[in-house]
């Protein structure tokens, strides 16, 4: 009896040995053959042991971020997505270093049902959980933000205030267009070689459509405006032939002006020429500019101080001042040089962002006819010019005010 239960013992502890060792040596080939069913039937994830093996071989792609750098990229999520598409698509957009982690995170909180379409902004600093957050948890659905040429500063802060689903702190980017920090400035060389000290971004925020992510910070933004506007400029326009007798600013300037006056680029050189030959003060015109949309600029900041900054978006942007009105006369130093009616020669920085058009108008003004007036015919048929005043007035007459 003695020698059948020693027997009995010898067999179950060399069964355990041999089961150790099995286990022990074959749990690569077993791993793989779980996680390789796992990446295939993502719902044997539930499991507690499949998972346990998936984790372990995902390793630090699960927790860390496939890039240092903030790189922002527009990912699309479509119709009939599911957590193993679109995972696959991130890591193809470089955002994942494996796919399956984000299968895994989804899976193992319960989110993968959770998808909603739209464009989202993700960074590639971003871990795959807050990945799975942004896509799966918080919805943060990329916004756009349409920007027209000829908006001020106050206008596009004016639109950021108005744009549903934007966390942006709005005076805060005012702050920084109005009085560029020098970490942002040295970010820029093109900008600092361009700008007079102490000069706002006024005409340097480039007009375009932007998708950016809802929490977008001011800085981010600023930056890709002026990104923006040195892709649509280029280096080129930058150097400034000292023919010219400009400075790159002074020609920003006058572009602004050009891109208030006209929408139509067949009339854009002529109406640069205009402004390019009132300059002149030995003309009928004696030096003076002239330019409405100087005097709307100047009226515009005047009221805009005396406005709440919530109010902004309801104000009505380059309206022609009331019948019998006028500019006071004692104007803030800092606006007294925009009325061009009472201050000769350029305006002293733009009033507005111009196109890549005014741009070039402004750098070839087309001057030969010696035109001193224009005016947009009242049909909206073109426009007309004049190198006499009479001339203009019988203009009017013909073509309306």
């Amino acid at each position: 009896m003695g020698g059948l239960i020693r027997l009995l013992l010898f067999i179950l502890v060399l069964a355990g040995v041999v089961l150790i060792a099995s286990l022990t040596v074959l749990r690569p080939v077993i791993s793989h053959a779980v996680v390789d069913y796992a990446s295939k039937n993502p719902s044997a994830l539930k499991l507690p042991f499949v998972a346990d093996l998936v984790r372990e071989d995902l390793g630090a792609t699960l927790t860390d971020a496939p890039s240092a750098t903030a790189t922002q990229v527009t990912f699309d999520v479509l119709d009939g997505d599911t957590a193993e598409t679109i995972a696959t698509r991130l890591q193809q957009a470089g955002l994942l270093t494996d796919a399956r982690s984000l299968v895994f995170i989804a899976t193992e909180q319960n989110l993968t049902t959770s998808l909603e379409t739209g464009t989202y902004i993700l960074r590639k600093n971003m871990t795959p959980q807050q990945i799975v957050t942004s896509l799966l948890v918080s919805h943060q659905v990329a916004v756009t933000i349409g920007l027209r040429p000829s908006l001020r500063l106050e206008q596009i802060t004016a639109k950021l205030q108005t744009v549903s689903g934007l966390t942006m702190d709005v005076p805060a980017f005012y702050k920084e267009v109005k009085t560029p920090p020098a970490s942002l400035l040295n970010d820029y060389p093109w900008l600092t070689a361009v700008l007079p000290k102490g000069a706002s971004l006024e005409g340097f925020l480039a007009a375009a459509t932007y998708i950016v992510s809802p929490d977008i910070t001011a800085d981010e933004f600023v930056r890709q405006l002026l990104d923006a506007w040195y892709q649509q400029v280029g280096p080129d326009l930058l150097n400034v032939p000292a023919s010219r007798g400009m400075t790159f600013y002074q020609v920003v300037s006058l572009a602004s002006i050009v891109e208030r006056e006209t929408g139509d680029d067949a009339d854009r050189a002529k109406i640069s020429g205009v402004y390019q030959n009132r300059s002149k003060p030995n003309l009928e015109t004696a030096g003076f500019l002239q330019s409405d949309p100087t005097i709307f600029y100047v009226n515009d900041s005047l009221q805009l101080t005396k406005m709440p900054f919530s109010q902004w978006q309801q104000y009505v942007f380059w309206a022609p001042l009331a019948k019998g009105t006028t500019l006071p006369a004692d104007l803030p130093a800092d606006l007294a040089g925009f009325n061009t009616y009472t201050s000769k020669g350029l305006i002293p920085g733009p009033i507005c962002t111009p196109s890549v058009a005014s741009i070039r108008a402004a750098l070839n003004p087309d001057t030969k006819d010696g035109f001193l007036f224009f005016l947009a015919k009242k049909d909206g048929s073109g426009t007309v010019f004049a190198k006499t005043y009479a001339e203009h007035l019988a203009n009017v007459k013909k073509y309306g005010p």
